[in-house]
């Protein structure tokens, strides 16, 4: 297969033409690359290097003008906008940061194509003011400065491109129009200089009249790269701008239309494969390149086109390692490299200037890998024990002075990644430059390579740099907001190059850098609605007939433009596997391309569908099971020594598993900051404040003084110990306040219950209150000591019958208290764990003889008070409606021996530790 390039260079020996004399001008300057190497191929003695430029290269040199970046564009824009506006109507640079990149984007498209400046702002404003939703006669506020926006449009134009041509530099569009000034002069100056324009289709009005006037004058030669397939379809997309400079420029009534070729309709190997997400294609694509490098094709003559630039780095990640060279010409998005995270938490941290650091922010910051470095010391890692303070205390707001208090150490890293901004745009910049270099500094001091950080690190001092520089000469960032948006306005548009040898090897690119090169093997992503071609994207204040009436492109050009360059890609190619996306995306669609749709209504080659999808095996379900080794019985044997609690056999009754890992290999649940109170700390409140109220009235009867005297205690006694148990966390507004007032609610309407019970007459005496209390169990086959222990939450004497009571925060309905079997307590988690705990309390009491038979024992749950003290119960039968709800020696004998064989099966060795399968 002849390139496209080659073929031109061909004909432009075949014409006699001295290369070295020639100037070519080319869509993009990747092309320039290629054509050096192809006329390398066909000179037979060495020439001087011809001028090789890129279109925008081309005009800027014809025009005299600077190009300006679009952040410093910004800038200058604002400086006109403020020149012609009142002080008092002006917006903030924030607030007119948000609207100006479209503005400038329309100025630039515009001038492009060479409006009239007057008659199209006049235009949209005589639109605005016929438009505008109000009726009255005299406008309001809101609707007169909706229209004094449409009347300065022209005068904002007129001012900026003042400015701009004054200090001889320009927007792209700016630039076009002084070029197309500046062409007659050109042309006089430049009467023996040839221009090869080559692979161009979509040109603005002002490229069309340059080309146009070099090739009127004899000083041209442009070669298209269109197929008779595309061009000669009258509705065909591909073919949409070459047809209309074929008709419409005057040059061709006298000289022919050339480079019409044929090769769409040679046979091709077009697979159309439809795969889900983004890293599924990535990995395709791996499977794929694997597959052509075991077959020996020729990596230079492949070509991975990325419709979305965010599948680089997984595409990257998914290349065979057998390939070794690889030439990417796209660039790495700077805002997808692991320290613009970094940068994006620092701003979040800061934007709002808080007196106080909410603490997700200060973890998330000191947990980022870019920033976790710099406390490392020899030993640890001081910000993993700043984290682990911040959780431990529950601090769930903090100052810079805390955590310094926590880790003096490192107040110097503290300092700049939390001393307040101010809202100050200088402290700002200046801060993140001192963190780039304190990153660099530890990584230079590291022995390991760092030479990507250190790059990245490099690219982001150079994008600090030109903001402090913007800042320095402007001034107009007076909020860190306001740095904020032009920072993000920066990334955007910065990436970080790739080193490689642009001839060799494979070759990995965006759609737009496909333009005049040609590749035997193409493998094409993210091929769907939305992103090839991008649809109805209007980003712009013209509207849509507007822009018709003036000849302006629309979303119907735009797409033009890739349908295009997607089957350019297809032309010269053999084999083509096109990929796109099968799962709907909210915002891009999941549908496949109509790229897709139309080869196949073409039929002009038999296209390949097939849907992959993901090898997932299929995993058994399969319940864990853990072996009691030595070792095992070993932590058995030292946990029935220290004793065993009842919650803790409830554990191992609910799920075998979860006691293993919790009293056997000791693992914690993970402790997290309670932002708003939990449920836990609650109940603790509760019976932290009841315990302080009763424990000095043990083996007291108590009287209504008492509970009046709690009363009044309420508040101070709850506060006490939220204070005690939430730390920091503060409890005076939101979901906090309400949790606070329900734990002084649930305590007043228990003290009022037990006010009205002895206002009925009732006699309460207090026995004990929270009684911990441990005691020794001998079972039969068991050589090692095995404890019970608990803490009983209170145990009275009710009209002379003893109750063992315990307190729950949550809802506890009288069924969960009630057994019919004793061979169920130690099998059913949710029917009977309240039961067996209530049991086991009873149990250490009446084995202690703190207690004589008979006895109630049972809970009293604050959400559920008005069914008061829920009784322990047994029924004959699941039906039965009678109950016998006083324990007896019987009652804690039958108990015995299923808390006896619930200890043996833990402590058997033959007996492992099974998963249960929870609903």
């Amino acid at each position: 297969m002849l390139s496209f390039i080659k073929t031109v260079l061909i004909d432009l020996q075949s014409k006699n033409l001295n290369f070295e004399d020639l100037n070519f001008i080319l869509p993009s300057k990747r092309a320039g690359v290629f054509l050096k190497y192809h006329l390398s191929t066909i000179i037979e003695k060495p020439i001087f290097t011809p001028d090789i430029l890129s279109i925008e290269e081309f005009v800027a040199e014809l025009s005299g003008l600077e190009t300006l970046p679009n952040t410093d564009l910004l800038f200058r824009l604002y400086e006109s906008y403020k020149h012609v506006t009142p002080e008092n109507e002006q917006d903030t640079f924030e607030s007119f940061s948000k609207w100006a990149q479209i503005l400038l984007q329309d100025f630039n498209e515009i001038d492009r194509y060479l409006i009239p400046q007057e008659h199209i702002f006049d235009y949209l404003n005589a639109i605005k003011e016929l438009n505008h939703w109000s009726l009255e006669t005299n406008p309001t506020d809101l609707i007169k400065n909706h229209l004094k926006f449409w009347k300065q449009l022209k005068n904002y134009y007129a001012a900026f491109t003042d400015n701009l041509l004054q200090s001889k530099q320009g927007y792209q569009g700016l630039i076009y129009r002084e070029a197309v000034k500046n062409l007659d002069a050109y042309i006089n100056n430049s009467t023996n200089k040839i221009h090869v324009f080559l692979g161009f289709n979509a040109l603005n009005t002002s490229e069309s009249l340059i080309i146009q006037g070099l090739l009127k004058k004899n000083l041209a030669h442009i070669y298209w790269d269109i197929d008779a397939a595309f061009i000669d379809d009258n509705i065909h997309d591909a073919g949409y701008f070459t047809r209309q400079h074929r008709n419409q420029w005057t040059y061709f009534t006298s000289h022919p239309f050339n480079w019409v070729t044929s090769h769409y309709t040679e046979e091709k190997n077009i697979q159309s494969i439809g795969i889900p997400k983004l890293v599924g294609q990535a990995k395709y694509i791996g499977q794929i390149l694997d597959e052509l490098t075991k077959s020996k094709t020729e990596l230079s003559k492949i070509a991975v086109v990325l419709g979305e630039e965010q599948l680089l780095l997984p595409v990257l990640n998914s290349i065979p390692k057998s390939i070794t060279k690889l030439n990417v010409t796209m660039g790495l998005a700077l805002e997808y490299v692991p320290l613009a995270s970094f940068f994006e938490l620092l701003f979040i941290v800061h934007k709002n200037n808080p007196s106080q650091l909410y603490y997700k922010d200060v973890i998330n910051l000191l947990s980022h890998p870019s920033i976790s470095r710099l406390f490392e010391t020899e030993t640890n890692n001081v910000s993993s024990d700043i984290v682990a303070h911040i959780q431990t205390h529950n601090l769930v707001y903090l100052t810079v002075a805390d955590l310094k208090l926590i880790s003096n150490s490192h107040s110097v890293y503290i300092d700049l990644l939390f001393q307040t901004w101010n809202n100050n745009p200088e402290i700002a910049l200046k801060t993140c430059s001192e963190l780039i270099f304190k990153i660099k500094s530890k990584l230079d001091s590291d022995k390991q390579n760092h030479s990507l950080e250190l790059e990245y690190l490099y690219r982001f001092n150079t994008l600090f740099n030109q903001l402090i520089e913007l800042n320095t000469d402007y001034k107009y960032l007076n909020s860190i907001a306001a740095l904020e948006t032009i920072y993000k306005e920066l990334l955007s548009t910065e990436t970080l190059d790739f080193k490689g040898e642009p001839l060799e090897g494979l070759q990995i690119m965006g759609m737009l850098e496909t333009r005049v090169l040609d590749f035997e093997t193409v493998i094409i992503s993210s091929v769907n609605e939305g992103i090839l071609p991008s649809g109805k994207t209007n980003n712009s204040f013209i509207p849509f007939d507007v822009k018709i009436e003036n000849n302006l492109p629309t979303f119907k050009e735009k797409d033009a433009v890739y349908t295009y360059h997607f089957y350019r890609l297809l032309q010269r190619a053999k084999n083509v596997y096109i990929l796109y996306n099968t799962e709907i995306d909210v915002l891009k669609g999941g549908e496949k391309s109509r790229f897709i749709t139309q080869l196949d209504i073409e039929n002009i080659h038999k296209i390949n569908h097939k849907i992959i999808s993901p090898d997932v095996p299929i995993i058994e379900p399969k319940t864990e099971e853990i072996k009691k080794t030595p070792a095992v019985m070993e932590k058995i044997k030292l946990l029935s020594n220290k004793g065993f609690s009842p919650s803790s056999l409830t554990n191992y009754i609910r799920n075998p598993i979860d006691f293993y890992y919790e009293k056997i290999l000791g693992i914690k649940e993970f402790e997290e900051v309670e932002e708003n109170i939990a449920a836990n700390t609650l109940g603790s409140v509760i019976h932290n404040s009841l315990e302080d109220f009763y424990k000095p009235l043990e083996n007291q009867i108590l009287t209504i003084e008492h509970l009046k005297t709690f009363k009044n205690q309420i508040q101070d006694m709850v506060t006490k110990h939220f204070e005690k148990l939430y730390n920091k966390g503060g409890f005076s507004s939101g979901k906090n306040l309400i949790i606070f007032e329900i734990a002084q609610r649930y305590i007043s309407n228990f003290i009022n219950q037990e006010i009205k019970s002895i206002r009925q007459g009732n006699e309460i005496k207090i026995l004990s209150i929270e009684a911990d209390k441990t005691i020794d169990i001998k079972i039969d086959g068991l050589d090692f000591p095995i404890k019970l222990k608990g803490k009983v939450d209170r145990i009275d004497s009710f009209n002379g019958i003893t109750r063992v009571i315990d307190y729950k925060s949550g809802k506890v309905e009288q069924n969960k208290v009630e057994i019919t079997d004793w061979e169920d307590i130690t099998t059913d988690y949710d029917k009977y764990s309240k039961s067996f705990q209530i049991l086991c309390y009873a149990y250490m009491m009446w084995q202690q003889n703190l207690i004589q038979l008979p006895i109630e024992a049972g809970i009293i749950s604050f959400k559920n008070l008005n069914e008061g003290f829920l009784k322990f119960g047994k029924k004959a039968s699941s039906h039965a409606r009678s109950k016998d709800q006083l324990i007896t020696a019987e009652t804690l004998n039958n108990f015995e021996v299923e808390l006896k064989n619930l200890i043996i099966e833990i402590c058997n060795s033959e007996v492992n530790f099974t998963e249960k399968v929870l609903d």
